[in-house]
């Protein structure tokens, strides 16, 4: 699990984080300054000082944040002197934006803020549209403006070029002061709350964030403009409200609640992607007519609040069609506030003991969660002291009355004084405690008569417990400590009682409109928390908080915390020392253990080679009852008896056969299949059913499997588990997969490994792939890339990068065929579309009422299937939903304000604005799932991937570091430092500049990278070496003619790029001496991925497969006949499918015997063909082109993406 922080203010001023796989408070680095109030998210926190003023903390990372700054240079042509300076009154500026109608000379251009810095100097843009231009740039037209093209023409009367200049983020890890560039007379007043949220309202631009404020005065103002690019915003707007503002709470979504001075909650509605401030407000009464609401804080579709009683309240029936709720409903607990974080989780400030508590047990099913625990870590600071109170107390040292006068302060609220409760004060010896009620008395003088009973109750935890009681040690105290919460806790048996859910029904209040509110201009400030004792806490006390922010706080239900245990001094220095040992040792430990263990082995048998094994011959069988998709039409499922008979040979080897009984016209019939011939066991992508599918070389031809459902999941898993270790029993295979092995992925996430045959790529006699036999390993990726050296990585749906730790097993496939270690949860979040459909007519204008002829009006992308945001379910009962339905607006081609696409008919070329031939339009909806399961993978935190390629091999020692390359989400090239073979997570990222977003990259086997832009553009990067592993400079490479290159992979010597339309291309002319090659060869169409190893070897995921029986998509193939001579390869040799995704063989190093190819080079290339002719219709099968009529439908019964 990645870590994430919650941050806290204590009550002097200090930044403090806690991680969520800590157990210490850690000290923000920047110490000058003192806060009131700080807002965090998972990329930044935001605060307010103890000067009224906002700064923002933006993390450092590996990936620096840049900002494009771009204008143009315009020309037009006259007779005496060409192209010139001297334009026409009429023209644009000579400087200009890309519209031209906005003046932009070089020296207008400034930072923004002291807070930024100039990476470079101006430099000229050579690329249009993915193609190099000529020397200088120029881009040339007839006039301005018009299409402009890379080729001067005659009547090129015009032309322009793009300058660019990158400035760049500098103020990482600090507190950064914002600076204000607005107008003196518009300035905001000093500030006294802030909160940020927002950023799931939209996709674009990325890392957008709303930031809200709250003045002195009680106005509200919007930070505009607070973006990934842009992490301090532009200006602040005002935002006119009822009355006056106290506070104010923004979620991650739409939701966005303040606080008014009076003492209602006002609700902001109308937030979305196009209007992120909102139209206007309503007003909700506080749950309370005495005590009005001093505190609130919002979530995804939760409201909690504060009132001025220190009472919790949770508002019910919140939604995004719904943002003011139905009703409060009070929970146990007084509070100072609370907070609320990502997925809904709470915490908040103890009202008596000031102390963090957690809010346990919320889920999506029970928002208002269970019980309140508090978090009892210490301070970083406090780790290296050796006087904490609890080794005081178990030694039975204590302080004299006098310190203990000293240290025991009342202190008061920092609300208004008309509160009805009283704070007693805390006795701040008690570090390291639980945070009790019962704990605290009315009068420093008596805390040193509690000391014994302290002691004694420190392992007593009342608001952990269920029942909320706790054992009282001193009767003789016991009255003096519950005369102390007379006024909290009525039940004199139990001292607290946070622990019960309490759920008490407020009187409901109309909501309010805004007409009907009146305004008032008294001044809303709650002012610091002051001290009585002005010194500053010592590390023997308990801290003291004023304020918690946990909106970038990721609490995992499935990972336990350690915020709720104190850590003794012994297992800190466990931890110090555990810390000091590096994983390259504790690998090098591994392999030296393993081999003694290996050595001892062989020792021990070698005196009993000659015996014969004591094994009996048995036979062992499961049966039960499954779903067969039968093999006649019309194809259904129907009710099946499975067997499976094991059987154990002299040798002690075992077998297995799978018998499936069934009833054909009331006669019983079976089907049996010899284990050791299944080449593949793989779950099928099904909403309904638990499905599995058994491929063999022969159903493999016919693209035919045999498919079984079972009723549940855990009988499909336990069948699954079961054949898959069968399988591997059969063909001796064990173990973790080895370095050469062949990973592939499946549309539905899957993994799966096949180990390689040296007759795999060359020698006498080729190995079909489609006898490769497959097993499967625990995980969910999207794709996955490897070396010869054994390292692997992966990358999620959600971009999440993976790393493989060595294991085998996972998921469902548990005991013996799993390995016990380097197996760890891993979890996935993909989206699930639909498309909303409509056609014009004269009468309503656009509507859902369409032609007979036309698609459903909610339909996939195709139009072919009916799906509607109702029935339109998970991809597979392993997933579940994680979000509600909401409009993509990144769909490709652009949309406009309300998401549509617009084309003349279906299906046509959808475009972002209407014009006056369009006729219909559809919309992308998206709705987010995820998976939870386990894997031998570990998450590489905190970049998030969206391409990876790894040096294919090389001579390299293991501890010398591998060249890995990689491509962040929003486009950044990252180059992977310290990456070997005994770590292989590697440590830090080296950011690659580059002039736009990339989308493809790999790395070949002599340093040579090449990668593909978003525009479709190829590059080549220069000079990269172990020496100088992030190379010099990008050199544009033209693409094939009039296309858009989407994927590239480079071997040894040879480099393939695969466009937008599917077409496979080789890169002729490639030498050590000119490395960027001269020309583009085509090979082959209808490719989805493709992968090029370490031997050149060409392999892909193919479309449109014609089977014996059915027509397959995403199908792996082999490119046969790959030569020195013959880089492109002369045929395709197709193997499992479909429903592949991605596949690399970037591992696979395993070259046949020279000799033998040698011998048998001539002949064979005869006899090859001559032999594949004559078995089966193989060569039908195996040497023609990726290339099926169109017209030819595929067969639904078939396993499809």
């Amino acid at each position: 699990m990645s870590s994430s922080l919650l941050w806290a203010v204590d009550i002097f001023g200090r930044v403090y984080t806690l991680s969520t796989v800590g157990q210490h408070w850690e000290l923000c680095k920047d110490t000058q300054l003192e806060f009131k109030r700080v807002s965090a998210v998972k990329q930044c926190c935001w605060g307010i000082a103890c000067d009224h003023q906002v700064y923002t903390y933006v993390f450092s990372g590996d990936v620096p944040i840049r900002y494009q700054e771009e204008t143009y240079e315009n020309q037009r042509w006259n007779p005496v002197g060409g192209f010139c300076e001297k334009l026409l009154p009429s023209d644009r500026w000579q400087w200009s934006d890309v519209s031209g109608l906005k003046h932009q000379q070089l020296d207008s251009f400034t930072l923004p803020s002291p807070h930024w810095e100039w990476e470079s100097d101006w430099y000229v843009d050579e690329n249009i549209g993915g193609e190099p231009t000529e020397k200088g740039g120029w881009t040339y037209a007839i006039d301005f403006p018009s299409t402009y093209t890379k080729d001067k023409k005659w009547n090129s009367c015009v032309r322009r070029r793009r300058w660019i200049r990158y400035r760049r983020y500098k103020s990482r890890d600090i507190w950064a002061k914002i600076v204000s560039q607005d107008d003196p007379d518009q300035l905001p007043d000093p500030f006294n709350d802030i909160s940020i949220g927002g950023w799931e309202i939209t996709d674009e631009p990325l890392g957008r964030l709303s930031v809200w404020a709250v003045s002195l005065q009680g106005r509200v103002w919007y930070r505009e403009n607070v973006c990934h690019h842009n992490p301090e915003g532009s200006m602040w707007s005002l935002i006119t409200t009822p009355g006056e503002v106290v506070q104010i709470s923004c979620g991650p979504y739409d939701l966005l609640w303040a606080t008014l001075w009076e003492g209602q909650a006002i609700v902001r509605e109308g937030i979305d992607r196009n209007n992120p401030q909102g139209i206007s407000w309503s007003i909700v009464e506080s749950p309370s007519s005495e005590n009005g609401i001093m505190h609130v804080s919002v979530g995804v579709d939760v409201v909690w609040c504060v009132t001025k009683d220190r009472k919790v309240w949770f508002r019910r029936g919140v939604n995004s069609h719904n943002p003011c709720g139905t009703s409060w409903i009070e929970m146990v607990g007084d509070m100072m506030m609370v907070n609320v974080g990502l997925n809904n989780q709470v915490w908040g400030i103890g009202c008596d003991d000031r102390a963090i508590y957690f809010r346990q047990g919320v889920t999506p099913s029970e928002l208002s969660g269970k019980t309140w625990k508090a978090i009892v870590c210490g301070r970083e600071s406090d780790r290296s002291q050796t006087g904490s109170s609890t080794s005081l107390l178990s030694a039975g040292c204590f302080f004299t009355d006098d310190i203990q006068n000293q240290t025991n302060a009342v202190i008061p609220g920092d609300a208004d004084t008309s509160s009805d409760t009283d704070l007693p004060s805390i006795p701040t010896y008690l570090a390291n405690t639980p945070p009790m009620g019962a704990a605290a008395s009315g009068s420093g003088s008596s805390a040193g008569n509690q000391t014994a009973e302290i002691c004694a109750n420190l392992t007593v935890d009342p608001l952990d417990s269920d029942q909320g009681e706790a054992n009282v040690a001193s009767t003789g105290n016991k009255k003096s400590n519950l005369e102390s919460l007379k006024s909290t806790n009525p039940n004199p048996s139990a001292e607290l009682q946070w622990t019960n859910i309490d759920l008490k029904e407020a009187q409901k209040h109309p909501v309010l409109s805004v007409n009907t509110f009146a305004e008032t201009s008294s001044l809303s400030s709650l002012g610091m928390f002051s001290v009585g004792a002005e010194e500053q806490y010592g590390a023997d006390e308990h801290p003291l908080w004023a304020w918690v922010s946990g909106g970038g706080c990721l609490v995992d239900l499935h990972s336990p915390l350690k915020w709720f245990t104190v850590s003794s001094g012994l297992s800190s220095s466990v931890q110090s020392l555990s810390l000091s040992i590096t994983p390259a040792q504790t690998a090098a430990w591994r392999k030296q253990i393993f081999q003694q263990l290996s050595e001892r082995t062989k020792r021990e048998l070698e005196n009993f080679r000659h015996y014969e094994q004591a094994v009996e011959q048995s036979v062992w069988v499961k049966t039960g009852m499954l779903q067969w998709w039968r093999n006649w039409k019309p194809h259904k499922w129907m009710d099946v008896r499975v067997a499976l008979e094991q059987f154990t040979g002299s040798d002690g080897m075992r077998d297995s056969i799978l018998f499936i009984y069934y009833m054909y016209h009331e006669e019983k019939k079976y089907i049996h299949v010899f284990l050791n011939e299944v080449t593949i066991i793989v779950d099928v992508l099904n909403e309904a059913k638990h499905t599995f599918a058994l491929y063999t070389p022969e159903r493999t031809k016919q693209r035919w499997p045999i498919r079984l459902a079972a009723t549940t999941e855990q009988e499909m898993n336990d069948w699954l588990s079961l054949l898959n270790m069968s399988c591997c029993e059969s063909r001796r295979i064990q173990g973790p997969p080895s370095h050469h092995a062949i990973w592939s992925v499946t549309c539905k996430g899957d993994i799966f490994v096949s180990e390689p045959s040296p007759e795999l790529e060359a020698g006498p006699h080729l190995m079909p792939c489609d006898q490769m036999f497959w097993r499967q390993v625990g995980g969910h990726l999207r794709l996955i890339e490897c070396n010869n050296q054994g390292i692997v990585w992966g990358i999620g749906y959600d971009h999440t990068a993976w790393v493989y730790t060595g294991g085998y097993g996972g998921g469902f496939i548990q005991g013996l065929a799993s390995s016990a270690d380097n197996i760890y949860t891993q979890s996935d979040v993909k989206c699930v579309y639909i498309y909303e459909n409509q056609r014009w007519n004269p009468v309503t204008g656009y509507s859902s009422r369409g032609l007979p002829t036309d698609r459903y009006m909610w339909s996939d992308a195709s139009g072919l299937q009916e799906c509607t945001k109702v029935n339109t379910k998970p991809p597979s009962p392993q997933w579940t939903w994680v979000s509600d339905w909401y409009i993509d607006f990144s769909t490709s081609g652009g949309t406009d304000r309300e998401g549509w696409q617009y084309a003349a008919d279906f299906p046509a070329s959808y475009h972002g604005h209407k014009t006056m031939k369009d006729f219909v339009r559809r919309r992308r909806w998206a709705r987010k799932c995820k998976i939870v399961t386990s894997g031998p993978w570990l998450e590489v935190p905190p970049v998030t991937l969206w391409d990876i390629s790894i040096i294919p091999s090389s001579d390299a020692a293991d501890e010398e570091s591998v060249a890995l390359w990689a491509i962040s989400d929003k486009g950044d090239v990252l180059c992977r430092l310290g990456v070997t073979q005994q770590n292989p997570a590697g440590t830090s990222w080296l950011h690659v500049g580059t002039d736009q977003p990339f989308i493809s990259i790999s790395i070949g086997a002599f340093y040579q990278v090449w990668a593909v832009a978003r525009d479709g553009s190829a590059f080549y990067r220069g000079s990269v070496s172990p020496k100088k592993p992030a190379g010099d400079c990008w050199y544009h490479i033209p693409s094939p003619q009039k296309q858009k290159l989407k994927q590239v992979s480079v071997g040894r010597t040879s480099v393939f790029v695969l466009d937008k339309n599917g077409n496979l291309w080789y890169r002729q002319g490639i030498t050590p001496s000119y490395p960027q090659g001269s020309t583009w060869d085509y090979v082959s169409n209808n490719i989805r991925k493709m992968s090029v190893g370490p031997l050149d070897q060409v392999w892909v995921i193919a479309d449109k497969v014609q089977g014996s029986h059915s027509l397959s998509c995403g199908t792996v193939c082999h490119r046969t006949g790959v030569q020195p001579m013959e880089p492109k390869g002369l045929s395709w040799d197709y193997g499992i499918g479909g429903g592949w995704e991605h596949i690399t063989v970037r591992g696979n190093a395993t070259e046949a015997s020279r000799v033998a190819m040698q011998d048998t080079s001539e002949e064979n290339s005869v006899s090859k063909d001559l032999q594949d002719n004559e078995s089966k219709g193989r060569a039908v099968h195996s040497k023609t082109p990726l290339m099926v009529s169109e017209s030819q439908d595929l067969d639904r019964s078939a396993v499809n993406c």
